[in-house]
């Protein structure tokens, strides 16, 4: 019989073993940074200063201090330490600060609407900012990528907007493509859907003022758009 489990590498206790518990308590570790995976980043290539109980991470190349040869794999923060846990094929995580579900195709984290053998296929993304509101317009710093396909622009008036009876939402020459006359009390929601639109260079959204400049205010922009993967060779 094998020393441990064929998928997650849990430990097996041997027959009349000693301290059953060390072994035990180990594969209740390892279960406990597996099970419904959620990975702060897969992208950052140093550890935090303060890294939260429970808290999980990929470890991509590159990689620095306790994460230093350790690329590949999964960074687990318990008890004050890190335990540095094989990931396969096919495993399935949230990426906290990326917003998005992500499948690990033995490389990288992907899409799980890409995992054709090649790599082609499409992410849906979500990308937000919070935008305060000075003068005639304002811009989110986050950009619309190259080539994204955008479904639509979603605002959320955060505090009251001052100086400006409502905002426009939309890109640079086209100011309402995403909303007209938008509300400047706060709580103000828009969902601005448009027909499927591909953006060829990275686009800010524009918030633009109307009937006076923007003295004040926070508008929460959401952008929700697909990106296609081209495929590996």
């Amino acid at each position: 019989m094998p020393d441990q489990s064929a998928n997650l590498a849990l430990p097996y206790m041997a027959a009349a073993q000693a301290q059953k518990h060390v072994t035990h308590n180990e594969a209740i570790r390892r279960l406990d940074a597996f099970v419904q995976l959620v990975l702060e980043s897969a992208s950052a290539t140093a550890p935090p200063a303060s890294p939260p109980e429970g808290g999980r991470w990929f470890v991509p190349a590159g990689a620095s201090g306790v994460f230093a040869g350790h690329a590949g794999r999964i960074a687990a923060h318990e008890a004050g330490v890190f335990d540095f846990l094989p990931v396969a094929a096919g495993f399935l995580a949230f990426i906290r600060d990326e917003g998005r579900l992500a499948l690990f195709d033995g490389g990288a984290w992907v899409s799980p609407l890409a995992a054709s053998p090649h790599g082609g296929g499409i992410e849906a993304r979500v990308a937000e900012e919070d935008v305060v509101l000075s003068g005639a317009y304002a811009e989110t710093s986050l950009a619309i990528p190259n080539r994204a396909i955008v479904l639509g622009v979603s605002t959320r008036t955060l505090v009251a907007v001052t100086g400006a009876t409502s905002y426009d939402c939309g890109i640079s020459g086209e100011a309402a493509k995403f909303g007209g006359s938008l509300g400047a009390a706060a709580g103000s929601t828009n969902m601005g859907v448009i027909g499927p639109a591909a953006f060829y260079a990275p686009t800010p959204v524009r918030l633009t003022a109307n009937g006076g400049s923007f003295t004040g205010g926070t508008v929460r922009v959401a952008l929700h758009l697909l990106l296609c993967a081209v495929p590996g060779a």
